[in-house]
């Protein structure tokens, strides 16, 4: 019954980029984006201190997290529209 599961799953999902230096510069780009503006939070200095930025640790953390998650939206969309 589950491997049916996995099969009926496995057909619905779309095709996905192989990594190339496109799909990491977008990845990049996108991390760097949210972690600059991550300098415009209410408090991003809540926690040990980064050494070169104006943030925090766990800030300049979760901030780079979102980067990829937005990246990987950024390049699933570009690959479903044909333009990657």
């Amino acid at each position: 019954m589950i491997s049916s599961i996995l099969l009926a799953v496995a057909a619905s999902v779309p095709a996905t980029p192989t990594w190339n230096p496109t799909v990491g510069i977008i990845i990049s780009l996108s991390s760097l984006v949210v972690v600059l503006l991550s300098t415009k939070i209410e408090k991003p200095l809540v926690g040990p201190k980064f050494p070169i930025l104006p943030i925090s640790i766990p800030t300049f953390v979760a901030a780079a997290a979102f980067g990829h998650i937005i990246g990987v939206g950024i390049v699933l969309g570009l690959t479903n529209i044909g333009r990657l």
